[in-house]
């Protein structure tokens, strides 16, 4: 007998708390509903794609899509939170007096323009120094006298040697050796170690200096 009311009082505790677990369930589904809305620009009522959209407090919240448009559940009451670079964050509370499931909203939302002050660039720290290098500016009479500067062989030489390749070069050079790698796949590269026109390129060009301009444009 005595077992049998303990078994009645935990069946009767069982159900208060399925009961009160249910209700509070079934209150927070009321108060849920889907959010939708668009964002716009005040001034020119264009849609705001990628915004952040969120419910102020949570982490909760989505983004707008390519035309602005956003649609997401949330509470009644919640604050929302909308926020995008270059505009002012604005903010929207939901009607906690709400009677249906769905809520739709135009949300226009102001430029952020910030002023800063005007910057003058100088070619010089002083007036003064600038002076002094633009009178000691040696410029050449006319502008033959600069092309043919320009176009001196030492002048010409000397360019071609610090040049590095060009788009076209370089997708040669990455083909080339792109083909070596499928040429010599699955076996050993040649060694040129007993390659005597290898050896001769090589004692030419350490006659010519080559290795010493290479680790100076290096440095």
């Amino acid at each position: 007998m005595q077992r049998t009311i303990k078994q009645l009082f935990f069946s009767l505790a069982i159900i208060s708390c399925f009961v009160s677990t249910n209700a509070e369930a079934q209150t927070k589904n009321d108060s849920l509903l889907q959010f939708s809305g668009i964002l716009l620009t005040r001034d020119s009522l264009e849609a705001i794609p990628f915004a952040n959209i969120l419910i102020k407090g949570t982490k909760r919240g989505t983004t707008s899509d390519y035309f602005g448009y956003f649609s997401f559940v949330a509470e009644r009451g919640d604050t929302i939170q909308f926020s995008y670079i270059g505009f002012k964050d604005a903010l929207f509370t939901i009607p906690d007096s709400l009677d249906r499931k769905n809520y739709s909203l135009i949300q226009m939302m102001d430029g952020d323009t910030i002023t800063l002050q005007e910057a003058v660039i100088y070619p010089w720290p002083t007036k003064e120094q600038f002076r002094e290098a633009f009178l000691s500016l040696r410029l050449p009479e006319d502008d033959k006298q600069r092309a043919e500067r320009n176009l001196a062989r030492a002048e010409m030489k000397e360019r071609m040697e610090y040049m590095g390749m060009d788009g076209s070069e370089n997708f040669t050079y990455a083909m080339q050796q792109h083909g070596a790698q499928l040429y010599y796949a699955g076996q050993l590269p040649p060694n040129n170690l007993l390659n005597p026109l290898a050896w001769v390129k090589f004692i030419k060009a350490w006659k010519n200096g080559d290795f010493k301009r290479k680790k100076r444009e290096r440095y």
